[in-house]
């Protein structure tokens, strides 16, 4: 199968994606770190590098899906364009796609948390909060509906969540 997170830079996603890649011995692959090594390799910043990590990454779970691996994709996938690429992978593999979206309701834990967060990705700069106020600007609206969690909850509670929806026969429970 194919989960896709999906949310504002700083909610948890990166934390839920590991955690659930863990529980399910999937393959977690994360955009952020893939755009950074380009930038080490020497592809300007003035290029599309954040759109070209994504196409590596798809590259890379098309790959990871096609040894039967469960795939865990970290990416914000603020646009409807990018949750699409993961639609068009799933159909074309075969494969059941799950979208989690990760929110933190308490915008100032989120804050903090963003404020205080070293991912220790060489060459990638944290995001400022007013970024994060950007992207929420510019967040698309759902076509189809994720399941939404929320990450002031213990994330074990949080992971327990996308493990009882993505597993088959799973339901999902309600979050606040």
């Amino acid at each position: 199968m194919l989960i896709a997170m999906a949310g504002l830079p700083g909610a948890g996603k990166s934390a839920v994606a590991d955690a659930v890649g863990r529980a399910l011995d999937a393959t977690v692959l994360s955009v952020d770190p893939v755009e950074a090594a380009m930038w080490r390799a020497g592809v300007g910043r003035d290029q599309p590098t954040g759109i070209a990590a994504y196409v590596v990454v798809e590259a890379v779970a098309r790959h990871q899906l096609a040894l039967g691996r469960t795939v865990v994709v970290d990416a914000v996938n603020a646009v409807d364009e990018a949750r699409g690429q993961w639609r068009d992978l799933a159909r074309i593999t075969g494969v059941p796609l799950h979208f989690v979206e990760v929110v933190c309701s308490d915008a100032a834990l989120h804050r903090e948390r963003l404020e205080g967060r070293r991912r220790d990705i060489e060459g990638f700069a944290e995001p400022t909060w007013e970024s994060v106020e950007q992207v929420r600007r510019e967040y698309a609206p759902w076509v189809d509906a994720p399941l939404r969690v929320d990450s002031v909850l213990l994330l074990d509670e949080v992971v327990a969540t996308v493990l009882g929806h993505v597993r088959p026969g799973g339901r999902t429970p309600v979050v606040r």
